[in-house]
């Protein structure tokens, strides 16, 4: 058995700065066995001799494929369907009426920013098509879907899973919008197009042309300090239609005398 690669602390200090800066995750010393396991494989796919010589190669590449390449190592896309699922039912009974009813355009704009391999959004679409029913293509109901991972959006948009990654979901949804092809259940042809997936960095500036009528940003925050997550709840309260809503991770907070935005409901807020 090969012996892993050692990391010094001057090199895990330096590797750590670099994705604090690209992508705004905090690496403390308790993840640095973490670091150390996750981007072994890669060195040695790579033939990279040392964490030192990695780095080198990282901050010279002016291609971004490196830097790519150690997004989706250090990325952790745990999820499933109807994780929180208090959510979701907030979410269809009473974030979704609560908006459309302010829509003149039928232009209803959602984003789900750290999407992962696709649960959560394809959800938020099956929802919308309960909500709307047979109005639904009446209406521009499409969901953004975004995470800084590429091997996690490869993932999301096959929309393959198999049978026990689907069976926390409501029996309806399960038998309305998945087909199940061999030991796998695909989902429908009409949930795919209503998602379009894009690589987006949360720490860098957003470029839409709209604001969001509800934006999904579910244990992402965790993995930020305070500085950046106070800019980036900020930021999100600059994208938000007013009347729209912000979802977190049950395990995030946003400390009250920093909150722009209203308390609804534990993770949930709204921008009044």
């Amino acid at each position: 058995m090969t012996s892993p690669i050692e990391i010094s602390n001057v090199e895990f200090s330096k590797i750590s700065k670099l994705v604090y800066d690209s992508f705004g995750i905090t690496l403390n010393d308790s993840k640095k066995s973490l670091v150390v396991n996750r981007l072994n494989k890669l060195l040695r796919t790579k033939d990279y001799s040392s964490f030192k010589a990695y780095h080198e190669v990282l901050v010279n590449d002016k291609s971004g494929a490196e830097l790519q390449e150690l997004a989706n190592a250090i990325s952790t896309n745990h999820t499933y369907f109807n994780r929180e699922s208090k959510h979701f039912d907030y979410y269809e009974r009473t974030a979704l009426p609560e908006v459309v009813k302010t829509i003149r355009d039928k232009d209803l704009r959602i984003w789900c920013c750290a999407s992962s391999t696709g649960e959560e959004p394809y959800t938020l679409a099956m929802l919308q098509h309960e909500f709307f029913g047979s109005q639904i293509s009446e209406w521009k109901a499409g969901l953004l879907a975004s995470d800084i991972s590429e091997k996690a959006l490869r993932k999301a948009i096959a929309g393959q899973y198999d049978k026990e990654d689907v069976e926390k979901l409501p029996t309806r949804l399960k038998n309305n919008y998945f087909t199940k092809v061999n030991d796998k259940y695909v989902v429908k042809s009409q949930i795919k197009k209503d998602v379009t997936y894009s690589k987006i960095n949360l720490v860098k500036p957003f470029q839409f042309k709209k604001r969001f009528h509800i934006i999904f940003c579910r244990n992402v925050m965790i993995y930020f300090d305070q500085p950046t997550k106070d800019d980036l709840i900020n930021r999100f309260y600059e994208w938000i239609e007013p009347g729209g809503y912000l979802f977190i991770g049950h395990a995030e907070t946003i400390p009250r005398e920093r909150c722009p935005f209203k308390y609804i409901m534990p993770a949930v807020y709204r921008k009044i």
